[in-house]
């Protein structure tokens, strides 16, 4: 029989059954080193290592996972992946999911539908995955009457909690509310609030607990203004607000539309603090390089994609879903675009 081509062998790779004949050993050895089993000796393990080492031979993932059921895989749905809670979350997860020995494969929608998310989900079965993280906003899911399929264990990212899964979320209530008080205890008479778009849960939850704070304060609660996370739409509500000689403090629902408020205001002659006090969510890293420096609140990132990693983990593992809520703390910082009102 002729000897193989050692050109077709460099082409293909080397194989196990390359590895069992330069170690000297069975097939069978050489797979149970590369799977990690217990019950080979030391020396002959070291052999088999050595041998791959040599011929650059590398253990078949795919084949390993089929035959212990896991994958080490971690698939992400994600709606509108250019907003920015949405692209923060997902790198949080990324490197929350690579420090616990997973890889992430990100699936995107283009629309939030039943047999979009099913396809979705479809797709990365195909793909091997060993659970999927969801990250779109509960309104949009609710209102598409979509219902999440079964088969793979599942955490849910930013969410009203409507779904029989894990959920991970910022306190969005507690951050409108340090935010409103913080404004109130300055002095203010009531706080104005430039709201995101109503179809979002975090809009809807950091605009509900603005409303609610100023009733338990006994103030007048003022008419919301809508915008939908962009600057640009920050600026165009910010007009009307900064046209309205009532308005001492605003309370906007993020960063990014904050800044657009702070040019409507400049246009007006409104200045900032001393007429209008301005506080934003979630402390993006520009945030301390407005001018002025912009008075938000912090949402940790990081900790919501650590907490919807470790949960999807526990699910993978357990076999069985956990229902717990994650809340994940706010935290009010404090710059100069806020102050008490003029006397």
């Amino acid at each position: 029989m002729a000897a193989e081509d050692p050109l077709v062998r460099r082409r293909r790779g080397p194989s196990m059954a390359d590895v069992a004949r330069l170690a000297g050993v069975s097939g069978q050895t050489v797979s149970r080193v590369a799977n990690d089993r217990h019950n080979v000796d030391a020396v002959t393990r070291d052999r088999v290592r050595a041998a791959m080492r040599e011929l650059g031979y590398r253990p078949n993932g795919a084949a390993r996972a089929l035959r212990n059921g896991e994958f080490r895989s971690i698939g992400a749905i994600v709606f509108e992946l250019s907003s920015f809670g949405t692209t923060r979350t997902l790198d949080a997860i990324a490197k929350a999911a690579t420090m616990s020995g997973y890889s992430l494969n990100l699936l995107p929608v283009l629309d939030v539908s039943q047999r979009a998310v099913t396809n979705a989900f479809s797709r990365l079965g195909e793909q091997a995955v060993d659970g999927v993280i969801i990250l779109i906003e509960a309104h949009t899911l609710d209102e598409a009457g979509v219902q999440l399929p079964d088969g793979l264990p599942v955490v849910v990212v930013d969410s009203s909690a409507h779904y029989d899964y894990p959920i991970v979320d910022t306190d969005q209530a507690q951050g409108a509310r340090l935010a409103t008080e913080h404004l109130l205890e300055l002095g203010h008479r009531t706080v104005w609030h430039l709201g995101g778009p109503p179809t979002s849960f975090a809009a809807d939850r950091r605009r509900q607990s603005w409303e609610q704070t100023l009733l338990d304060h006994g103030r007048e609660v003022p008419p919301v203004h809508d915008g939908d996370w962009t600057a640009s739409s920050g600026y165009d509500a910010g007009r009307a607000l900064a046209a309205n000689a009532d308005v001492t403090a605003v309370f906007v629902a993020n960063d990014q539309m904050a800044l657009g408020l702070l040019r409507a205001l400049y246009e007006r002659g409104r200045a900032v603090p001393g007429d209008v006090s301005v506080v934003g969510f979630d402390d993006m890293e520009e945030a301390a390089h407005f001018w002025p420096p912009l008075t938000t609140v912090r949402q940790s990132f990081a900790e919501v994609g650590r907490h919807s990693v470790d949960a999807l983990i526990s699910e993978i593992q357990a076999g069985e879903h956990h229902h717990s809520p994650v809340s994940v703390a706010t935290e009010l910082v404090v710059r100069g675009s806020t102050a008490p009102p003029r006397t």
